[in-house]
């Protein structure tokens, strides 16, 4: 029989559970930078496993040695990624130093006055069409010495996190093995071997989808550098990085990197004509980007991600089309490891089931 004593301990109960899950989201939330460096170096771990076996198979470095010289890898591989950034900043240095902002505003004039002159060489009324958009009147453009102060602040705070990172990184390599028997501990015994095995299965598809991505991001960033250097688009490497690491986001990434290489290439090629170089430049260099885009589509990413993880093509896509009207851009960033890790503990847990059998066929 119920009686108020057991309604009002059952709301008191449901009133600390609430309170307590509040708790513990927020202290999450304060402590979400910590989180973020746990996640990037337990990528850079799995990443970093084929190097530190390399090591100790094939030069015979002990585990200390070989932990070390993979994080120094790392740490050489981030540095000559920053060391491209280097002549941009020199040469602009200046340039920043007295930007302004009346001078970036008459440059995007100049070049909407080139459009329109374009526009009316083929009798399209340009001045009803520019009257409308009224471009100048809607960007604020003393927000761009806040953007810039924006930037070296995210740059000052990358140092830290890149330390971080790489402090904790070198543990996870180093104590790997001292990690897993503390897990041990915390897992019943009756699952303890199903777990390991997921885990292991994880650690080994997981290691071979960041690897894949990394090439994928690779061949991406040849390409588009061959492109660019083929059509004198100044500074290409640096463009072609940025465009080549917004390829992170399946599908919506490349889009967003052939607008950031167009906006680019028109204003690296400010002052020159309009209708003969600026657009055909700028039309090139799109079109050599949807080439791209094309081959990384339809090949490179369809076959290193399939491979990687032991899923057909057609299911990655549709997972991360899921994920992405799900979750949105980081739910499309997340979903192939998320995925092959749900297929690893199905098949661990259940195989014995149909649907789980289908999809796990290939693990």
């Amino acid at each position: 029989m119920t009686t108020s004593k057991t309604i009002s301990n059952g709301i008191l109960r449901a009133l600390l559970t609430v309170v307590l899950s509040s708790l513990i989201f927020y202290f999450f939330y304060k402590i979400q930078s910590v989180l973020i460096y746990l996640a990037v170096s337990l990528i850079l771990t799995l990443i970093g496993l084929p190097i530190l076996q390399f090591f100790k198979k094939r030069l015979k470095f002990n585990h200390f040695f070989a932990s070390t010289a993979t994080i120094v890898i790392f740490i050489l591989i981030i540095l000559g990624f920053l060391m491209m950034f280097i002549p941009l900043i020199l040469s602009q240095g200046h340039n920043l130093s007295l930007l302004n902002t009346t001078e970036i505003e008459n440059n995007i004039v100049q070049l909407m006055n080139q459009f329109a002159f374009f526009l009316d060489s083929y009798q399209i009324d340009s001045s009803e069409m520019l009257k409308e958009a009224n471009i100048t009147s809607k960007i604020n453009f003393n927000l761009i010495p806040n953007f810039l102060n924006t930037i070296i602040g995210t740059v000052s705070s990358f140092g830290v996190g890149f330390g971080a990172v790489l402090f904790i990184t070198f543990f996870f390599l180093k104590d790997r093995v001292i990690f897993i028997k503390g897990a041990r501990k915390l897992i019943p015994d009756s699952h303890e071997d199903k777990i390991l095995n997921s885990l292991d299965k994880i650690n080994y598809l997981l290691s071979r989808y960041f690897i894949g991505l990394l090439l994928q991001l690779f061949i991406v960033f040849i390409l588009y550098l061959i492109v660019l250097i083929i059509f004198g688009i100044p500074n290409a490497a640096i463009i072609a990085f940025l465009c080549a690491l917004l390829n992170i986001i399946p599908y919506i990434g490349p889009l967003i990197a052939s607008i950031l290489a167009a906006i680019l290439t028109m204003m690296s090629n400010l002052g020159s004509d309009f209708q003969s170089e600026l657009l055909p430049t700028t039309i090139y260099v799109l079109i050599g980007f949807w080439i791209i885009q094309i081959i990384d589509n339809n090949l490179s990413q369809p076959i290193i991600f399939s491979k990687s993880v032991s899923s057909h093509p057609l299911e990655i896509f549709l997972v991360i089309l899921i994920a992405g009207y799900l979750f949105g851009i980081l739910g499309m960033i997340v979903a192939v490891p998320f995925y092959t890790i749900i297929k690893v503990m199905g098949k661990e847990f259940f195989p014995e089931n149909m649907i789980i059998r289908l999809l796990t066929k290939n693990l």
